[in-house]
């Protein structure tokens, strides 16, 4: 969503570096880019002036100018003010009482009930803790089903609130359910209005009256820019808001909101979502935005990424086959599935340094499908000992795959490839070795 911005900071730069000393006047002329780009990236005028106010009394002080690399030190302090904009800091999520209520508001349209279904799978997944799904929202009727649904695909339990018509008995009713089954945390999901009106605050004073929420967590759309900010304002004033997510943070927007939310409303932003995928939400970390948005990369969160899509129990039993070289084309359909879908290559290549220069990898997915098709329509035993696989086999198996016999031995021929590749590879992970293969 920042990528307009960053394109542009990251020229500044490159010619600030170009320099051999820096003046006042490389200054100025520098943060005069940086204040267009800020507004046309939709940052609030008032975060511009101090964003860049700061910076400059900064970037002028005697140890910079008289620095051997200046300019590094200049993208060094723009990186620590973007840091200090964006929050400063990431802030877990925080639980109080057994259980811990989570309370999230917002206006209707902002992906309020995806986002409490995807805050379930990722207390979940990082902390382990058993979450239960409350769907408040009465004045909407899909928004009970849009939970249940989104529930049943994560594996995560959704409450029935069909026998009550107001929040505030449902609420009563979820605490009472919750301490009755043994859930650590409740994710209460709300009703919203088209804007903010008396009504909607009402209901929601009553709610963190009764639940008393660990957290009450407003849920804003990055992609309406400076909408976002006044909401938050608007909401902060009514209830004791403990931050923002920010929901399509993958988006097209300027990324305005992203920039101002903690400056404008006060509130730290503590989560954001960065694609459709349940599992596609993350704490926000202040640091690792700004380097990203300074061309920096951020490794931190391409580890965390390439961890998460690793099982380490397949791993162990991959590298314990491959030392008996028994890899077979079971395991490679395996790894072929893992290789498909989410966009995974390219969110990570997006996190690299410098990523805007590179060319983020295609997979072409419909060359996968057709791959594990083929392994598909062989029979366990050519699976296993794919040698024995000969002409009419060959012939039978590209009929039962929709393919043609071409296809069949470019497969075996790049397994065979692969197969040669993996031995050689210490870590024992066959998927440093899909890049043999042209996908």
């Amino acid at each position: 969503m920042l990528e307009a911005i960053s394109e542009r900071l990251q020229k500044v730069f490159k010619t600030l570096r170009g320099e051999g000393h820096l003046t006042e006047k490389h200054v100025d002329d520098a943060l005069a880019e940086i204040r267009r780009a800020l507004l046309g990236a939709d940052v609030a005028l008032p975060v511009v002036k101090e964003f860049t106010t700061r910076v400059r009394e900064r970037a002028l002080g005697k140890e910079v100018l008289a620095s051997l690399s200046p300019a590094q030190q200049v993208v060094k302090i723009v990186h620590e003010e973007l840091t200090r904009l964006l929050g400063g800091e990431a802030r877990p999520l925080k639980f109080k009482g057994f259980p811990a209520p989570l309370l999230l508001v917002g206006l209707q349209g902002t992906g309020k009930t995806t986002t409490a279904a995807k805050i379930a799978v990722f207390i979940k997944r990082t902390l382990g803790k058993h979450v239960l799904l409350v769907p408040a929202d009465t004045q909407r009727p899909a928004a009970r089903d849009q939970l249940e649904q989104l529930g049943s695909q994560a594996g995560m339990p959704v409450l029935d609130t069909r026998a009550w018509t107001k929040p505030a008995d449902i609420a009563r009713a979820s605490l009472i359910e919750a301490r009755r089954k043994g859930f650590e945390v409740i994710v209460f999901d709300t009703a919203g209005r088209l804007h903010v009106d008396e009504e909607l605050m009402a209901e929601l004073t009553e709610l963190n009256e009764i639940l008393k929420p660990s957290e009450v967590l407003f849920v804003a759309d990055a992609m309406t820019g400076q909408d976002a900010v006044r909401q938050a304002e608007a909401f902060s004033a009514r209830l004791p808001l403990s931050g923002v997510i920010l929901t399509k943070l993958d988006g097209d927007a300027r990324g305005g909101a992203a920039l101002s939310v903690v400056s404008i409303a006060g509130k730290p932003i503590r989560l954001v979502g960065v694609g459709e995928r349940l599992e596609d939400l993350e704490l926000f970390h202040p640091d690792r935005m700004a380097a990203r948005i300074l061309g920096l990369g951020d490794m931190a969160t391409f580890f965390e990424k390439a961890q998460a899509v690793v099982d380490e129990k397949r791993a162990a039993e991959m590298e314990k086959k491959l030392k008996k070289q028994g890899f077979d084309l079971d395991d490679l359909r395996d790894q072929l599935k893992q290789m498909r879908g989410g966009g995974l290559l390219e969110q990570l290549v997006d996190l690299l340094p410098g990523a805007k220069a590179l060319k983020a990898p295609q997979v072409d997915d419909r060359k996968l499908v057709r791959f594990e098709a083929i392994i598909s329509s062989m029979t366990a035993s050519e699976r296993h000992h794919p040698e024995i696989i000969n002409g009419s086999r060959r012939k039978r198996i590209a009929r039962g795959a929709g393919s043609t016999v071409e296809e069949v031995n470019r497969l075996l021929r790049q397994y065979g490839e692969m197969k040669r590749m993996v031995r050689r590879l210490s870590s024992g992970d066959p998927r440093r070795a899909l890049r043999g293969m042209g996908l």
